[in-house]
């Protein structure tokens, strides 16, 4: 499939050829939001526990006769409405279920994510950077001048080099090496910009089945 490939100085466009397994893929909402979900449950750690009431030390004592008193039956101190008692329905820790995904569907779905941004046409494929552009001006001229906004840009590692910072700074904007090209950040943002030399890492990272 023939896409248009951009310039960072914003000479002449030609067509470059991108693999139609890439940008041709049937697309599966249901399993991108799988792994998307897989992502973000990985994506921090949760730490915050609380004990529950099986978790309390002390007595089992019953704290007042069952009947007699008038008031309500009590069984325990280690009840939640007492203090010191356990907590209701709290965090427990690192200890919580999410469904396993296999390496397999992740590249299944990142290839469909790429489907579906070139679909909506808000796919990019930008010609490596082999010269160092230091000021933001000189990079967000090329944005402005591509009407590119709300952009994430998966780079190659030598044109991450060159264009990280100039780019750092401006609003809106991620960059992010190759290895790290991810579903969430690609449905976060509006448009996906690769870099010529990205994307066919990218192809090779999917299809190739010793990756």
């Amino acid at each position: 499939m023939k896409v248009k490939l951009l310039n960072i100085d914003n000479t002449k466009s030609e067509l470059v050829e991108v693999s139609d397994k890439l940008l041709k893929q049937k697309i599966n909402h249901k399993l991108i939001k799988s792994v998307v979900d897989w992502q973000l449950n990985h994506l921090k750690p949760r730490t915050a526990k609380t004990k529950q009431k099986n978790e309390i030390k002390g007595s089992t004592r019953k704290i007042v006769p069952q009947k007699g008193s008038g008031g309500a039956r009590h069984a325990s101190r280690k009840a939640p409405i007492f203090v010191g008692g356990g907590i209701a329905h709290g965090p427990k820790g690192a200890v919580y279920k999410f469904k396993k995904i296999n390496k397999k569907v992740r590249k299944i779905a990142l290839a469909q994510t790429l489907t579906k941004k070139n679909m909506d046409k808000n796919l990019y494929i930008l010609s490596d950077v082999k010269k160092k552009i230091k000021k933001t001006k000189e990079f967000n001229k090329f944005l402005v001048t591509n009407n590119l906004k709300n952009v994430v840009i998966i780079s190659d590692k030598i044109s991450l080099e060159n264009i990280y910072t100039s780019a750092r700074n401006i609003k809106d904007l991620k960059v992010i090496n190759e290895a790290g090209a991810n579903i969430y950040d690609m449905l976060k943002y509006k448009n996906v910009l690769l870099t010529l030399s990205s994307i066919k890492s990218l192809e090779k990272r999917i299809f190739d089945e010793k990756n």
